[in-house]
């Protein structure tokens, strides 16, 4: 427990501990730019250097370790002109882009701009300049904005294992990008996005569909409906001003039909239907012996995920779309016939935390109804700049409900924007659905995840063996394990971002803090709005929802129907880069064949 002092205060710290860290737990504020503790500390920016008494030279705290009787001076003249030139520095090889760009005012590089009171650029010299990568439907790179901080690379192979970012060329020429800066339609990126709510400047960002939706809201031969996605209810607000985790559900109805919507609809309406379909199947599973686990595939960047990496699990997919694919496929269809609606006319928009949508609607086989199942999706972050343009403010705006036929929805609906969400309102419907009994504590809080976790649940003859990952990285070590035999599941939930949905890659992006940790706990805290709002609910099973039944009853005829195999379900494909290990044969009985 070595003992320091800091700007003439004692602090006393465990073993390890950065100077950085030690000086934030006095109240030190020394800035940084590149860190964010437990996921990336490359010292590559240099805007954290103190002057430790006895050293030559300044030292980035960020990895300079706390030693027994160090004295540190974190803010005399001479730190605070090299952390300023630090800054002008990286200034000098950026584009002043600052009111068009993305980032304008969320951006940490102008913070700091502005807390070191830089006016004039006295640094002047050669600038890079790359070519836009565009070619992704749901990212952007803009390299000339790459500061080289190396953050998208940590979350990318160190959270999301996936790990295409890489620091191309070297010296004034480096920046971060695929493999010889080429584009992400070249890797086996999955376009979650964490990669996005981690730069801190406009370097990368999302496609804008804004324009899109403009211009369908605008064109008078189209009927322009919206579905909005659990999570987006308690995340909106924070672009508002609302605390973390507030529900704002009706003002974001009305503030959507004030945008001119002509139908604003609940996408928990479409997170029920994928319940009913989802436990339909696992039933199934159980009855025939497999092939296990069946992992869920509601998250478009899980299921590329494992189409890339793991193309022996294909089989062991849902075959259930998402939500957004269910509703936008009910929307051309059962929609259509109750309000009397020609297909082809219904524009179809959703609100969703994610980026990855925008890729997920435009796979080929999201047509099932012969017209594409959702024709545009906009971030929450896209929604706000929306609302933003228009003048709508959410804060002023009374609560409404939602429109029906599909605008009604369970609480389990509500809590899929979680993680553990989906399986917990899968387990609702399933338990009844195999034992015939009533479930009575509808909560299955085993579930709940802040990782991995798994669970052994009761459910009539069937003790089910679940496991729920967050972030694929996690996935990634529960898949080892099923491939070594060393876990055996039937039912496994996997989504790809920090906290689920409430954690994707379009939301808000906090930059309170630079703690890794941190930024997840605030994102997961997103959770609990939603849960709130599920304990609210009348109905908190999805097969319990008036208008689940009704649609089924009127439409569908039964989960796993013709109809509903027809528009609901779907098969994936292989991506594999190499030749995947199979499951061990007790786990699966169909093997995958060669190509």
């Amino acid at each position: 427990m070595p003992t320091l002092t800091i700007d003439n205060q004692t602090v006393t710290v465990e073993e390890g501990t950065s100077v950085l860290e030690a000086a934030r737990k006095i109240g030190v504020d020394i800035p940084t730019l590149c860190y964010l503790k437990d996921l990336n500390a490359p010292a590559s920016c240099r805007v954290c250097l103190v002057q430790v008494e006895g050293r030559p030279t300044m030292d980035a705290s960020c990895v300079l370790p706390a030693a027994e009787g160090m004295v540190v001076h974190t803010n005399t003249p001479p730190v605070l002109a090299a952390r300023k030139q630090m800054v002008e520095l990286l200034l000098s090889d950026h584009p002043f882009e600052c009111l068009t760009c993305e980032r304008n005012l969320n951006c940490e590089l102008q913070r700091l701009a502005k807390r070191f009171g830089i006016r004039d650029l006295h640094l002047e010299g050669s600038r890079n300049h790359y070519p836009i990568d565009d070619l992704s439907p749901s990212v952007v790179r803009e390299p000339d904005k790459c500061i080289r901080c190396r953050r998208c690379i940590a979350v990318c192979e160190n959270f999301q294992s996936v790990g295409i970012y890489r620091m191309v060329e070297r010296s004034f020429n480096a920046v971060v990008g695929p493999a010889f800066n080429g584009s992400l339609m070249e890797t086996p990126c999955i376009y979650c996005g964490q990669c996005i709510t981690v730069c801190p400047t406009g370097a990368l960002r999302e496609q804008d569909s804004t324009a899109r939706v403009w211009e369908a809201l605008q064109d008078p031969d189209l009927f322009v409906i919206v579905q909005t996605a659990p999570a987006i209810r308690s995340t909106i607000g924070e672009e508002f001003g609302y605390p973390v985790g507030s529900l704002v559900t009706g003002q974001m109805v009305a503030a959507l039909r004030r945008l001119g919507f002509d139908r604003v609809f609940d996408d928990c309406f479409g997170a029920d239907v994928t319940v009913m379909e989802e436990a339909k199947e696992l039933a199934e599973r159980l009855e025939r012996g497999g092939p296990f686990p069946q992992f869920t595939a509601c998250c478009p960047s899980w299921v590329l995920f494992c189409e890339s990496f793991y193309p022996q699990l294909i089989d062991n997919l849902s075959e259930c779309k998402s939500p957004q694919q269910m509703f936008g496929a009910l929307s051309k269809t059962y929609l259509a016939q109750e309000e009397g609606l020609d297909p082809s006319r219904i524009f179809c928009v959703s609100i969703m935390p994610c980026v990855s949508k925008k890729y997920e609607l435009l796979r080929p086989e999201m047509n099932a109804s012969g017209y594409r199942d959702v024709d545009a999706e906009l971030s929450t972050r896209e929604l706000a700049q929306m609302l933003f343009q228009a003048g709508i403010d959410l804060r002023k705006l009374p609560a409404e409900d939602f429109d029906e036929p599909m605008g009604q929805a369970s609480g389990a609906g509500v809590i899929f924007g979680s993680t553990g969400g989906v399986m917990e309102a899968s387990l609702r419907t399933v338990y009844e659905m195999i034992t015939g009994r009533e479930l009575q504590g509808v909560e299955f809080h085993d579930v709940r995840s802040e990782d991995y976790k798994d669970a052994e649940i009761e459910m009539g003859k069937h003790r089910l063996k679940v496991a729920v990952a967050r972030g694929t990285g996690a996935a990634r070590r529960l898949i080892e394990a099923i491939l070594k035999g060393e876990k055996e599941y039937h039912f496994v939930e996997v989504m790809a971002c920090p906290g689920g949905c409430v954690g994707g890659g379009g939301q808000p992006i906090y930059y309170e803090t630079n703690d890794w940790n941190e930024q997840v706990a605030h994102r997961s805290r997103r959770a609990g709005g939603l849960y709130r709002q599920d304990r609210l609910k009348e109905y908190r099973k999805a097969h319990h929802n008036p208008a689940i039944i009704k649609l089924y009853q009127d439409f569908l005829g039964y989960p796993g129907s013709e109809l509903a195999h027809k528009l609901l379900h779907t098969r994936y494909v292989s991506r594999k880069l190499y030749s995947p290990e199979p499951l061990p044969k007790k786990e699966h009985k169909q093997q995958v064949q060669p190509r």
